[in-house]
């Protein structure tokens, strides 16, 4: 049951923001100079603590590691039909807008909590392409919270769900079955990838 839950969840809550940006490329892009402090930011009180939950310097958790935990029984990825995919990260994303416009009310603050959740998202992709170093799977501890989102009257909760971002990559579950080969895969993706940047471009133009 878990992995017919887990799986999609952390899929859907990944790609929601934006898993076709640009991957982040260590080897060219410093860390440094992305980054500024948010603390206190403008001489907003609801920036106080903001570095806190990735880390001084770490915006959007791209300094991260991976603990892949072993599991009783195997995950698989199960196929379902792309338009079910969809309609689960559409939900997502109308929560994440949600969360933000509800939760968050200085502007200032909403425009730099919903880029970071964008840039955090889009580090996926590094993994998808098999560019990161990271393997392609999701951290069941952060998964479990997704029932902690509402209260019994499907008002949004308030109470901290007990973690940072730091915490992420620390329970990784890597699900089995995908196609990748190793031979020709890197292609194929990178193909996709370039297509979907495309279509991504042409309907913004």
């Amino acid at each position: 049951m878990f992995a017919k839950i887990a799986l999609p969840l952390f899929t859907i809550s990944v790609l929601a923001g934006s898993a076709l940006a640009a991957p982040f490329n260590p080897n060219t892009q410093s860390l440094a100079r992305r980054h500024q402090s948010f603390d206190n930011w403008g001489g907003l009180s609801s920036f106080s603590g903001f570095d806190n939950f990735y880390g001084v310097d770490n915006f959007s958790g791209e300094v991260s590691d991976q603990v892949v935990v072993e599991q009783q029984e195997e995950v698989v990825c199960q196929a379902v039909s792309i338009e079910v995919v969809q309609q689960k990260l559409l939900v997502l994303q109308e929560m994440a807008k949600q969360i933000i416009s509800e939760q968050v009310c200085e502007v200032e603050t909403q425009t730099v909590v919903f880029q970071q959740f964008l840039s955090s998202c889009s580090h996926f992709s590094s993994d998808l392409l098999r560019t990161s170093g990271h393997q392609v799977g999701y951290d069941s501890a952060i998964v479990s919270h997704h029932g902690s989102f509402y209260n019994a009257d499907e008002s949004l909760s308030t109470y901290d769900l007990g973690f940072s971002g730091s915490d992420v990559g620390k329970n990784i579950v890597v699900p089995s079955g995908s196609n990748w080969n190793s031979a020709t895969s890197p292609a194929s993706v990178g193909n996709a990838f370039n297509a979907a940047l495309g279509a991504t471009s042409s309907s913004s133009s």
